[in-house]
């Protein structure tokens, strides 16, 4: 797959556009609820040197992802994590994830990184990372990232469940716990295994509260 992954810089302000679309088409097609962003909110992040693009050799957009920083650079979340269907199935979503996740690590060393998703893809990628699920108590308490719901369909559940659970489950990489954990003089991730179906229960069974009529 000849696709490059890099730090996005003003000359790809370009594909603002095209990321937002694919982004929103995705989850039209998943089904899923998604926090919606502006091209003009992509560009802010090109503009911080918090975002990561994906393109071929020959120039087309294939994939993307951005960095948020949350409660005063405590915490830090990946967002708008997207493939162009194009270029789906080959695991460029796991390779642009990886770099953000180190880039990440680079830019915020002490931060604790977590995210909020329904898709078991993205949740088996932050597994593999060092991820743990976790409640939404140990994630930020920062209202403006909860604000960010708002778009989405099942900010009524977040709401109603006073941001305490939705239909997303959240997961968290803690670097002082990781750090804790060495062998070898290298860091061990916590020992975690990705349970597919254990998850895919848990979300059919949130489905099944959060949604009943």
């Amino acid at each position: 797959m000849d696709v490059k992954i890099m730090v996005a810089q003003p000359e790809h302000y370009c594909f603002a556009q095209e990321i937002v679309d694919t982004i929103e088409a995705s989850a039209k097609v998943r089904g899923t609820g998604i926090a919606k962003r502006t091209p003009e909110y992509i560009q802010k992040k090109i503009d911080q040197q918090q975002a990561i693009i994906a393109l071929t050799k020959s120039g087309q957009f294939a994939g993307f992802c951005y960095i948020e920083t949350w409660s005063h650079g405590k915490y830090v979340a990946h967002s708008g994590l997207i493939v162009h269907p194009d270029f789906r199935k080959d695991g460029l979503a796991k390779e642009i994830k990886t770099f953000t996740f180190d880039y990440s690590r680079k830019l915020f060393p002490e931060a604790k990184i977590f995210g909020i998703t329904t898709g078991l893809a993205v949740m088996k990628i932050n597994s593999d990372l060092g991820y743990h699920p976790v409640p939404f108590s140990e994630l930020t308490d920062d209202p403006a990232f909860w604000a960010g719901c708002k778009t989405c369909v099942n900010f009524d559940i977040l709401t109603r469940k006073e941001n305490k659970m939705c239909l997303c489950t959240g997961m968290l990489f803690d670097p002082a716990k990781q750090r804790k954990q060495i062998k070898n003089g290298e860091p061990v991730a916590p020992n975690y295994t990705f349970n597919k179906k254990v998850l895919e229960r848990l979300k059919n069974i949130k489905k099944a509260l959060f949604l009943k009529k």
